[in-house]
């Protein structure tokens, strides 16, 4: 079986929000980029929430327009087996060290977990004063529609503001 790692994180000292992902698929590790996968909805979801069509940049576009709004992105795990890019392949994971990126985000607010799964794996990191959010997972595999996952992920804009 096949041990992938996540990316760096992509923050800095405007980061507010800090949305963690589980670990990139297939796709996103050839593309060596954050949610590649032409199904997955991630850039149009936080578009809408930084009131951005990010959809339309590059890619260093893209992170550039996140970090501006305040916007962070990381992952749980640092690296894992997996055959594919489902979420419930993920064996044997080595967590990412989220503590010691937490220290270094004096405004951060929140953190927003995409996905279930990416929750589930941080369970047990002390996120201190910032507020923990699960969303339904921008994954064209996550069946949910697309004004479902919408409707709770604009729910993030509330930390943004101010």
């Amino acid at each position: 079986m096949t041990r992938s790692a996540s990316f760096g994180a992509v923050v800095d000292a405007r980061t507010r929000l800090l949305i963690l992902g589980s670990l990139p698929g297939v796709c996103s590790l050839a593309a060596a980029q954050y949610y590649a996968h032409p199904g997955n909805r991630f850039w149009e979801l936080i578009g809408a929430v930084i009131d951005r069509d990010l959809r339309v940049l590059p890619y260093a576009a893209r992170l550039a327009a996140l970090a501006t709004a305040g916007v962070g992105l990381w992952d749980t795990v640092a690296s894992a087996e997996r055959a594919g890019s489902l979420d419930s392949a993920i064996r044997a994971p080595q967590a990412n060290d989220i503590a010691a990126v937490l220290a270094s985000l004096p405004g951060l607010r929140a953190v927003a977990f995409n996905g279930q799964t990416a929750a589930r794996l941080a369970r047990a990191i002390d996120f201190g004063a910032a507020a923990r959010i699960v969303l339904p997972s921008s994954s064209a595999a996550h069946a949910v529609t697309l004004s479902v996952k919408l409707s709770a992920w604009l729910e993030l804009r509330r930390f943004l503001i101010g």
